[in-house]
């Protein structure tokens, strides 16, 4: 039986103590984040939209994110990794982006077809790469240091699910219950993937592609009465559990750390 517990070698960077990290690690950003936000309130209007509200938030998870990995460790135990790594994160998440897809054109009525390049950047920067080097990156790779490499997926996929329930709103329409968990599932996924190939980047890459076409491409009718949101996202979750079943580790060697 694993413990999900193995000592993590950090190169040359012994600066602070494990568990110092992972809490800073957790703090600075997120506090970076509030402060960002509420100075570029002073200078926006109040009648803005959902992504000029959150890109502040977004970008501080970011930036100080990057900066503090830099610090500790360098791009590679970051999981800003290309090659195979890459490759394998990609693979992993299109399952759960096809399995979304699905379902949704079973369970939901589409409006239309939208576009918007810019939507699309905005994803795949601010909601995508932004909080996955913060929940993937720093925090997966402090908490590895300090309490093992699965429990850093375990708990750094979690963190992701809740901001992405908090923070992407990309259909608050949603009953609550059935929306948290399919999105704390999501969120495990993604910490198995960055668990196991060692990247975060395919995964942020198709989390933005994800929204992008489920959210913006193919926008839901909001309005229909026979849409079936919960069973959508029961649907969907059951699909993540198979590929977090399918994912898991089973021995140590499968930590791509």
């Amino acid at each position: 039986m694993m413990s999900g517990k193995k000592q993590i070698k950090t190169k040359g960077r012994p600066t602070l103590p494990a568990a110092a990290r992972a809490g800073f690690a957790f703090i600075v950003p997120l506090v970076a984040s509030f402060f960002f936000t509420a100075v570029a309130r002073q200078f926006t209007a109040s009648s803005r939209g959902n992504q000029v509200e959150h890109l502040p938030f977004f970008a501080g998870l970011g930036i100080v994110s990057l900066f503090l990995g830099l610090r500790w460790y360098g791009l590679p135990q970051m999981g800003l990794r290309g090659g195979r790594p890459l490759f394998s994160s990609i693979a992993f998440a299109v399952l759960g982006w096809t399995a979304l897809l699905i379902f949704r054109f079973y369970f939901i009525t589409i409006r239309g077809l939208d576009s918007g390049l810019d939507e699309f950047f905005y994803r795949l920067l601010f909601e995508a790469f932004c909080v996955q080097i913060w929940t993937f990156g720093l925090i997966f790779r402090s908490l590895a240091d300090w309490r093992g490499p699965l429990t850093a997926a375990m708990a750094s996929g979690i963190l992701f699910g809740l901001i992405a329930t908090l923070r992407f709103q990309e259909a608050p329409e949603i009953p609550a219950v059935s929306s948290l968990l399919t999105f704390l599932l999501w969120g495990l996924f993604y910490g198995l993937i960055r668990l196991r190939s060692g990247s975060f980047i395919g995964a942020s890459l198709v989390q933005a592609l994800q929204s992008f076409t489920v959210w913006v491409v193919l926008t839901p009718d909001l309005t229909n009465p026979g849409n079936n949101f919960p069973a959508l996202y029961t649907a969907t979750g059951l699909a993540y559990i198979i590929f977090i079943w399918r994912l898991w580790p089973k021995q140590e060697e499968d930590y791509r750390v």
